[in-house]
């Protein structure tokens, strides 16, 4: 690696260095407008990521209550497959498609088989409590 490309990778983007250098100024605006737009985008996928729990908890719940399993083989395969055409139709490699899934299918889990050891109490999931 060169020491300019070493440079650049190192180098923090704020608005003192666009003062500085008006060259940037443009791009330092640019990737600032970005960084929030990132932001937003981050705070809306938290609170759906919320609703999506406080959903299958209440998938918990009535489970549980009937004597279900935690684990739902043929929901988990039909969400493979529609989760990944999801992607590809957003133009997302379905392979990060596939890391959430597994994320929210074994938290799921997880909290489905704590309201199942606690009776059907959803409670169990309070995180203020």
């Amino acid at each position: 690696m060169s020491e300019t490309s070493s440079d650049w990778q190192k180098t923090t983007i704020d608005s003192a260095q666009a003062a500085a250098h008006p060259e940037t100024a443009q791009a330092v605006a640019r990737i600032k407008a970005l960084r929030q737009t990132i932001d937003n985008i981050d705070s809306a996928a938290i609170a759906l990521l919320a609703e999506r729990f406080k959903t299958t908890s209440q998938v918990g719940v009535l489970k549980a209550n009937a004597g279900f399993a935690p684990e739902d083989t043929k929901r988990e395969d039909y969400q493979i497959e529609r989760l990944h055409r999801i992607a590809i139709d957003a133009g997302l490699d379905p392979e990060i498609a596939e890391m959430y899934r597994e994320f929210v299918v074994t938290e799921a889990k997880k909290r489905h088989q704590r309201i199942a050891d606690a009776g059907g109490d959803p409670g169990v999931l309070d995180v203020f409590a």
